[in-house]
């Protein structure tokens, strides 16, 4: 018989989330600060928006399940959102290839070899009409994952809107157009950073008066967690990106109680399933503060951080991919309970491939299961008063508010940026992660333990080179039956305009509506702005 005097040996030394928030054994009431019910935490759909952003939350309407898809040519995708749809998507989420996201056609030479391989080839309105043939645009709401290029894609979805006959009022949807992380974590900008917030405030004035149901930005926390960071830091680098982004709008003379309404944000889905739900309630909370307190926004509709999530594509594992159905199934679960807007699961087998159209629809049915079948979201924010999950959340939120700090002593994000100390910070957080892998202190299965030898071979989806020929082929096609003297009209006007204050975004529909391709626009942006090329002093 064990002596009750003496302490259960623990599995651990020490028990630690991916911020290295030391974990106590349980606890008690005396671990939340939560001095102020009202101040504090908030009925759902108030201010500080702790426990929703919404009233009902879920039991009013389920977040929309935003199924990311894009490859190959646009005929290819078109065909994928229309079996999403038919299969319960409430939302589409555009993918791109790379030369649509550096702002190359795909017949450019820096095109060659991966035109349609990572998401969707998009040149000119002609793939666009056949990527949004048969979708109804003034029902479904499109994402599109797109960022130096957004508000050529934005121009160009306005502009086969108006083909269609829908209105620019009745156009929903959001572009990522998140520069900084692009910077800091993803590669995929094309010039300096002052000329992107420039364009990106640009698209800010002319959606509130234009396209004013359309998210001008999605600021993104997701791929900075990919490239390696911690919870905590995912929360403090995106909020100190968004903080960057509002006061660029306000410099330019935008009104915080118009155009914070049209904010959005784009969380990671990552693998702890507590520090993940903590993460998103803090989120919330920190948002409405900076906003109120630091920037005077006194509309509640301004102060709401809405967000959308994915789950985390960098735990996928290619060995035993079937496993990827648990991490995928725990995630979302996490960002339910944590109250997204939106959200995409990841197919199993992506750390192999584009997905196929079997792992998409087992993706899409776990959002389907957690919707109708689990109960989770029946009752809003189910874990509100937890003990654990409250000191969590203030844990996380002290942390972040550290973080963001720290980089304005240091002169600011693009300061940061340029400095590399982000970047420095985010790579620190990678390497104590891969140390505890290696070390078993981390146990990823079927990786570092519980490996099997076999394997069991699943099916891949591979974009043949085939698909590129033909894209490249029709593009020409399209370009050789212009008028040219009229293009070249336009690229001059975009020219004009990029060496002046004038708003870019009317350029840019009218050059997409008379044949004027994303990469012609983007090279014409390229002579005035100049390209720009990483150059870190530590």
């Amino acid at each position: 018989m064990s002596d009750p005097k003496q302490p259960n040996k623990m599995r651990k030394e020490k028990f630690l989330n991916s911020s290295q928030m030391e974990l106590k054994d349980f606890y008690v009431p005396e671990d939340t600060s939560i001095q102020n019910y009202e101040q504090d935490l908030g009925n759902p759909g108030e201010y500080p928006f702790t426990r929703g952003v919404q009233d009902s939350m879920y039991r009013g309407r389920l977040w929309t399940m935003r199924q990311y898809a894009g490859f190959g040519s646009a005929a290819e995708s078109n065909r994928r959102y229309k079996l999403l749809l038919e299969k319960g998507t409430t939302g589409l989420s555009v993918a791109f290839d790379l030369p649509t996201q550096m702002g190359y056609d795909s017949d450019h030479i820096m095109s060659t070899g991966e035109v349609g391989k990572v998401g969707v080839a998009i040149s000119s309105i002609e793939d666009m009409e056949i990527l949004l043939k048969d979708l109804p645009l003034d029902k479904v709401s499109t994402s599109m994952t797109i960022n130096s290029t957004a508000g050529i894609l934005l121009a160009l979805y306005v502009a086969i809107g108006k083909k269609k006959g829908v209105s620019k009022k009745d156009l929903k949807g959001t572009i990522q157009n998140d520069l900084l992380k692009e910077y800091i974590a993803r590669g995929t900008y094309i010039f300096p950073p002052k000329p992107s917030m420039r364009i990106i405030t640009d698209i800010f004035a002319y959606c509130s008066k234009e396209v004013p149901n359309w998210n001008t930005i999605s600021i993104s926390g997701y791929h900075i967690r990919e490239a390696g960071s911690s919870a905590s830091q995912e929360l403090a680098f995106t909020l100190a990106n968004g903080i960057t982004y509002v006061q660029a709008a306000i410099d330019a003379g935008l009104d915080i109680n118009t155009f914070a309404k049209r904010l959005s944000f784009f969380f990671n889905g990552h693998n702890n399933f507590f520090e993940e739900i903590a993460k998103f309630r803090a989120a919330r909370r920190m948002w409405a503060r900076i906003l109120k307190e630091r920037f005077g926004a006194t509309d509640p509709k301004a102060l709401k951080l809405r967000f959308h999530t994915q789950t985390a594509g960098v735990t996928l594992t290619a060995q035993q991919p079937e496993n990827n159905i648990c991490r995928v199934t725990t995630q979302a679960l996490a960002a339910v309970l944590g109250g997204t807007q939106s959200l995409h699961t990841n197919s199993m087998d992506e750390a192999l491939g584009l997905p196929t159209e079997k792992a998409a629809t087992i993706a899409l049915r776990t959002q389907q299961i957690i919707a109708h079948e689990s109960g989770v979201a029946d009752v809003i924010d189910p874990l509100a008063g937890s003990y654990y999950v409250e000191s969590l959340t203030d844990q996380i939120e002290k942390a972040a508010l550290s973080y963001i700090e720290r980089i304005e002593s240091l002169g600011g994000v693009i300061k940061c940026i340029e400095t590399g100390w982000i970047q420095n910070e985010i790579q620190n957080s990678a390497y104590q992660f891969q140390k505890n892998v290696e070390s078993k202190e981390e146990i990823i299965v079927g990786v570092n333990d519980f490996i099997q030898k076999e394997q069991n071979p699943i099916e891949t989806l591979k974009v043949s080179d085939e698909t590129a020929n033909e894209q490249i082929s029709r593009l020409k096609r399209f370009k050789e039956s212009r008028d040219q003297k009229l293009v070249e009209k336009h690229l001059e006007r975009v020219r004009n305009a990029a060496a002046t204050d004038d708003n870019l975004m009317p350029l840019f529909v009218e050059a997409v509506e008379n044949n004027v391709t994303l990469g012609e626009i983007s090279d014409s942006l390229r002579k005035v702005f100049g390209q720009y090329k990483e150059s870190i002093t530590l």
